[in-house]
């Protein structure tokens, strides 16, 4: 059973658990908006279901939340983050707002954090970017799920990569890509409902493919396109960890099956100015043109027209404001037990 919640009252629940557990108002509002809005875009596997790992890890010492996370800055266009073991979402934003500051004085930025923890879903921080009109590519490390093309060892983490790009009207280019093929969660799900799984989502503690969700559960996620997915997700680690001091590949520890461990783990934002290259105008109308063409393609389906990278998500927020967050009605319980509801 699921209830539909204003996204008004979700936030107080989230805001109230998250205080109770020893953020600040202002760290909690701020850990909050971007689970609450993983939830109104339709990605609930990033919205407030994060808020019991988060408040356990608050209360075991993993995240620290009298932290006051430190901006670096090493020239005008870079600087790094030290997370001090905040939580991953103040960690972030920090480094995000910080992004936009020095974009706003020369065209460009970097911004890379460590010491810090899971910051959810980077799409929400992409949707900031587009409504500043900026474009921005970011990514965060994961801990270690999936084994490098050709290996048989979890090594490389999930890592996922956000590109956004601003549109001149909604909804924005918006790609947010974890590397596997499919989400651990739908191997559990066949497991719980005693089902088989396609081949190509995972394999065995061998290295071998399998079907058998049991087997796959024991063993390793597929990153997506092969040697393709496998690359990219080392790319991601050395964007959002070894560049920045944070711990990287087999040194970030689990986030949720160890929730003492300290993470150490990395961020990171690029931001681009494009109106700084060809003008805001020219920039505006050669988006708008890209995005009639995408969204002009003749459907295969033509019950499913074409759409742009993050639309169903855009339109799922829209929703969302207006009718609220469909929640399930087990998780809408231990957000207010969380919160002393």
């Amino acid at each position: 059973m699921t209830t539909r919640i204003s996204a008004a009252e979700l936030t107080a629940l989230s805001n109230a658990a998250l205080t109770r557990h020893g953020l600040s108002e202002a760290d909690a509002e701020t850990t909050t908006r971007i689970l609450v809005d993983a939830d109104m875009m339709g990605l609930p596997t990033h919205g407030v279901v994060r808020l019991d790992p988060y408040t356990a890890r608050l209360q075991n010492g993993a995240a620290d939340p009298d932290a006051r996370p430190e901006l670096d800055k090493r020239a005008p266009s870079l600087a790094l983050v030290d997370g001090k073991d905040a939580t991953g979402p103040v960690v972030a934003q920090l480094a995000l707002d910080a992004a936009f500051e020095m974009t706003a004085e020369t065209g460009i930025a970097y911004v890379g954090c460590r010491t810090s923890n899971h910051c959810g879903a980077l799409a929400p921080y992409g949707l900031q970017a587009c409504e500043k009109g900026y474009i921005m590519l970011g990514g965060t490390g994961a801990s270690p799920t999936m084994p490098p093309f050709g290996g048989t060892g979890a090594v490389i983490g999930n890592n996922p990569l956000c590109m956004a790009a601003p549109c001149p009207e909604a909804p924005h280019f918006l790609l947010d890509m974890a590397m596997s093929v499919v989400a651990r969660g739908k191997i559990r799900k066949a497991i719980a409902e005693g089902t088989s799984i396609p081949e190509g989502w995972a394999v065995d503690k061998d290295g071998k493919p399998t079907t058998d969700p049991v087997a796959a559960n024991e063993g390793f996620l597929i990153a997506v396109g092969g040697h393709k997915g496998s690359g990219l997700s080392m790319a991601v680690d050395i964007l959002s960890d070894l560049i920045c001091g944070a711990t990287f590949l087999t040194g970030i520890a689990s986030w949720t099956d160890d929730i003492t461990a300290k993470q150490g783990l990395g961020h990171f934002f690029l931001l681009i100015d494009p109106a700084r290259l060809i003008g805001r105008d020219a920039y505006d109308a050669r988006m708008g043109e890209f995005q009639s063409i995408i969204r002009g393609t003749p459907p295969a389906d033509p019950a499913r027209p074409v759409l742009m990278p993050g639309e169903l998500e855009q339109t799922a927020m829209a929703a969302a404001q207006r009718d609220g967050i469909e929640i399930n009605d087990e998780l809408l319980a231990e957000v207010r037990t969380l919160a002393g509801a």
